[in-house]
């Protein structure tokens, strides 16, 4: 399991953010993150989730898991990709804590 806390400048909604360009690269068939719920999303090719809980300041929790062990890397890898892709100007600081389940 990974712990993600995602920190955005100054006014930025990093959640809302989020949603808008999955549901836009969505829309065109492109991306791999696919919202599965309300604060939920799945990778298209790696096996597990990440989920959201946002809170004051618009600072953003995320809480990565694998159903496959050790494999966590993989959805962190592409999670934050997608992060630094399309809002790496709008980032104060990324916060990753690694956890055994």
């Amino acid at each position: 399991m990974r712990y993600l806390q995602i920190i955005p400048k100054k006014n930025f909604n990093i959640y809302g953010a989020l949603v808008k360009k999955e549901r836009s690269l969505r829309r065109e068939e492109k991306g791999t993150w696919r919202r599965s719920g309300t604060g939920k999303w799945i990778h298209e090719r790696y096996y597990g989730w990440v989920t959201f809980e946002r809170s004051l300041g618009n600072i953003l929790s995320v809480e990565l898991r694998s159903r496959v062990q050790d494999a966590e890397w993989q959805l962190l890898s592409a999670f934050i990709g997608f992060v630094d892709r399309h809002f790496s100007n709008k980032i104060e600081a990324v916060n990753i804590q690694f956890a055994d389940q």
